[in-house]
């Protein structure tokens, strides 16, 4: 399940922008760490408590504590949101009651 949130929510995150583009990277860079190291231990590979195992899941424990952070920290940027709307989009109260 980490690595679908990483996939998903940080395929979401990068494309809108509301947060720095190196938080969503981390944990698109991460997922296929975590990934390859799962199923490497499936297969016996590699043990699942060894430094390579630790390795592959660090930056998805970066990612999935990086986010909650920054947004507690210092919000998501509006603008990004906001970016795409104009003022002749939004339709005013005054012509509602007017038009009534």
């Amino acid at each position: 399940m980490p690595c679908m949130s990483a996939v998903l929510l940080g395929t979401l995150m990068y494309r809108s922008g509301l947060v720095p583009r190196a938080l969503p990277v981390m944990g698109l860079f991460g997922a296929p760490l975590l990934i390859t190291s799962t199923v490497t231990v499936l297969f016996g590979i590699i043990e699942p408590i060894s430094p390579w195992a630790a390795i592959a899941t660090l930056p998805v424990a970066l990612w999935e504590l990086s986010p909650g952070l920054w947004m507690t920290v210092k919000g998501f940027q509006p603008s990004a949101v906001t970016a795409g709307m104009t003022a002749a989009a939004t339709p005013s109260a005054d012509r509602d009651v007017a038009a009534v």
